[in-house]
């Protein structure tokens, strides 16, 4: 599984007019499910994200994690993840998994994090999102549970 973490100070996902989610600070994460992903993949994302320390403490210094700072996660399904262009200019996505079993573990994913004590909004899985965020820092990172 891959993810985009963007430390946030607001995100929210909008699908038809509907505001589907929506944190303020915390973390929203763009996350892609690959052909090869099983369930343990989807545990190893929840855990790293969760424990991420990348928020700052007293001193400045990035240490400390979600539920340290009583932050919240915005989860968004994002296929594209898996976008391959080593053959031309459009993306092909062989790479993703099948709808299907990657909703399953989205949801696996989400739930994970909840049982780690983290509050969970969600984009709508397979919708074209709007997604708008006030990216803290900017801190971005990239996750791959196979990389």
């Amino acid at each position: 599984m891959r993810a985009v973490v963007q430390r946030v100070r607001y995100a929210k996902v909008t699908v038809d007019s509907e505001v589907t989610g929506s944190i303020e600070r915390g973390l929203c994460v763009l996350v892609g499910v690959g052909r090869e992903d099983e369930e343990r993949d989807a545990i190893a994302l929840a855990d790293k994200v969760v424990g991420l320390r990348i928020f700052e403490d007293d001193a400045g210094k990035m240490n400390r994690a979600l539920a340290d700072v009583g932050g919240r996660l915005l989860a968004v399904s994002q296929f594209t993840l898996f976008g391959d262009t080593s053959r031309g200019r459009r993306p092909s996505f062989v790479n993703a998994m099948e709808p299907e079993g990657a909703r399953r573990l989205f949801e696996r994913f989400c739930e994970e994090c909840r049982a780690r004590g983290v509050e969970v909004e969600t984009g709508r899985f397979r919708a074209h999102m709007l997604v708008e965020l006030g990216n803290d820092g900017p801190v971005t990172l990239i996750l791959d549970t196979r990389g």
